[in-house]
């Protein structure tokens, strides 16, 4: 190959809020490129492969496909919408050469968008704007574009970042419009203006090879999977190669299979060149950020960098009355050996050690990033216990500092006064406040200790008719004390059964998280009190039995269904003298004081304790 630039290549990342519709967009991109037959039996959303992702409705890993369109191959990175793993993000946009951004219709640019946003501008990669959703009867598609130019201009971006494609989609009917009236009836005028738009990688083949490793993924039949964009020279199966890794000295290996991309399959390639996206196996102890090269003496790459984690929270060996009973993976070293295996996959997620060997302190990006890790530990058959969040300080000289975020709020207009009287107790401040219709968008700057626990209250107080996103906005002193759950807790007091008869009578004392017949121990929290103290109560007690009838029936014991606490809920309740008991079967939350006699009950001992652990800070 002759130097200048690979004609045959585009590589581009499509990034947006989440929800807006970027793999839906991408499904559509595959079907319309032949990938996928038309009467294919192929699910929506094809990318999101993962349990969770299908289960949720979201993008949690990046993912790259690859499709062709006339004599061009287009590698397309499909990228997270959700803040909290946003390095996902920052590690798929190095790969990429240019950025599809899909902005909803009807929303409008939102916290994400400007992250995402941030980061292209950041990279110096140039943007096709997509306003998505056309579709939508509340679509305001020219609006819409306005606020994207008005975010571009804030951002700082320079007059050639701002004079971006602009293109009107429908992912789901697989159609881009270059102008709202064109007649278009397919995705051709986006294929189109990928190949205008997005300058296609430099060919460096003639260099000695320099690889990132940008994803690690696993094949059952050769193992390890290197994922990554050859920068400079080239590779082909069987060639020896070093990884440099860290401050580590470079470690030789050896290039056993060599994959692209074709659609969603991986096809075995005999050699490929720089601006190739490529997997490939052989090579076993390699982490995410890492460069692979030909010889020992290549300099390497440097390593990826991604937003520091904001929040933290400590796993636990299990410690409860029914530890190990559940579960398959329950010992310190089964814990602490996965966490190392997530900490070098993920750049986002931080493991320390702590005082104690059974207790290691997990720092993530916030608790649907952190929630979502143990979901999966707890599906692959992990025991742990979970402590509540935190978030990371800093101190600059005398002063200690805190994370804040950018809040956005949409409500109906009638319940600004609900959403303010929440957000006031956290700290939160009021920046902008934007009339729609019948409904209002407000943002507030608010430290990310207000919002742990904030999401479900926000949703009961609104009726789930509220709307909320969150981002990242940067460092600020310390705010002080902020008020956690105002609602006490109702504690078993011994172990055994629960009862249908002892439930009935605690039912008005509070909400209840079990149902007949589930096995309690002491110290476990069986329900939330309606008032600000805790209570100890026997969940097990029966019907006395006598030999004496009332003349009428025994009264019918009706039971209203139980709260049934997922993971991220659990996360957002507890107390800072609470835990969550995570197994395959089940989440629990205790007390970290089991004994009821050692437990401090009143509110005046939490409080004191609480101001204590403050003044500490």
């Amino acid at each position: 190959m002759t130097q200048g630039y690979r004609q045959d290549i585009r590589n581009i990342a499509v990034i947006a809020h989440v929800d807006h519709g970027k793999t839906t967009l991408v499904d559509g991109m595959l079907r319309q490129s032949g990938l996928l037959r038309e009467n294919a039996a192929v699910v929506d959303r094809v990318l999101d492969s993962g349990d969770l992702e299908r289960e949720r409705g979201i993008t949690i890993l990046a993912k790259n496909t690859a499709i062709r369109y006339g004599d061009t191959v287009i590698n397309i990175l499909d990228t997270p919408g959700h803040h909290d793993f946003g390095g996902e993000v920052e590690r798929t946009l190095v790969m990429a050469d240019g950025v599809l951004l899909l902005v909803d219709a009807a929303e409008g640019p939102l916290p994400q968008t400007r992250f995402v946003l941030e980061k292209t501008l950041e990279l110096g990669l140039p943007a096709i704007v997509a306003i998505n959703k056309i579709d939508r009867k509340d679509a305001r598609p020219q609006q819409t574009l306005d606020e994207v130019y008005d975010l571009f201009i804030d951002l700082g971006a320079t007059d050639d970042s701002i004079d971006f494609p602009v293109l009107f989609t429908n992912g789901r009917a697989g159609v881009a419009h270059r102008s709202l009236d064109d007649g278009s009836t397919d995705l051709r005028p986006l294929f189109d203006l990928i190949l205008e738009h997005v300058p296609p990688p430099p060919d460096h083949s003639e260099a000695p090879l320099r690889m990132h490793v940008n994803n690690l993924g696993w094949d059952d039949y050769v193992g390890r999977l290197i994922i990554g964009r050859i920068r400079e020279g080239s590779i082909e199966q069987g060639q020896g190669v070093f990884v440099h890794g860290g401050d580590a000295s470079p470690q030789a290996g050896r290039i056993m299979r060599l994959y692209g991309f074709s659609g969603l399959k991986r096809e075995e390639i005999p050699r490929a060149y720089s601006g190739d996206i490529v997997a490939i196996a052989g090579i076993e102890h390699v982490f995410i950020g890492d460069t692979v090269t030909a010889t020992a003496q290549t300099e390497p790459l440097p390593r990826i960098r991604v937003d520091e984690p904001t929040l933290a929270m400590n796993f636990r060996v299990n410690t409860s009355p029914f530890a190990g009973k559940e579960g398959r993976y329950v010992t310190s070293r089964n814990i602490r050996d996965r966490l190392d295996r997530e900490s070098k996959a993920n750049v986002a997620i931080r493991v320390e050690e702590t005082d104690s060997p059974d207790v290691f302190r997990v720092i993530g990006r916030g608790e649907l990033q952190l929630g979502v890790f143990v979901e999966t530990m707890r599906r692959e058959g992990f025991e742990l216990m979970l402590s509540r969040p935190e978030v990371v300080t800093r101190r600059e000289g005398d002063h200690l500092l805190e994370p804040q975020e950018r809040l956005l709020v949409d409500c109906p207009q009638e319940m600004i006064g609900t959403v303010s009287e929440l957000l006031g107790p956290r700290k939160g401040r009021l920046l902008e406040m934007n009339p729609t219709g019948d409904r209002a968008k407000l943002v507030y700057q608010i430290p990310t200790r207000g919002l742990i626990g904030f999401g479900g209250e926000f949703l009961t107080e609104t009726r789930g008719l509220g709307i909320m996103h969150t981002h990242f906005d940067g460092w600020i002193p310390w705010q002080g004390p902020i008020t956690a759950r105002r609602t006490g807790a109702i504690v078993a007091d011994r172990v055994g059964r629960a009862t249908p008869y002892a439930l009935f009578h605690l039912q008005p004392r509070g909400t209840l998280f079990i149902e007949p017949n589930t096995q309690v121990y002491e110290g476990m929290v069986v329900g939330e009190h309606s008032r600000d103290n805790d209570i100890d109560v026997n969940v097990c007690r029966e019907k006395k039995l006598t030999n004496h009838r009332a003349a009428g029936k025994d009264d019918k014991v009706l039971l209203a269904p139980p709260r049934k606490l997922s993971l991220e809920q659990a996360i957002e309740l507890i107390r800072d003298d609470e835990l969550i008991e995570v197994t395959p079967s089940a989440i629990r939350i205790r007390k970290r004081i089991l004994s009821a006699n050692q437990r401090p009950r009143s509110v005046a001992a939490r409080v004191r304790a609480e101001e204590k652990a403050h003044r500490a800070l």
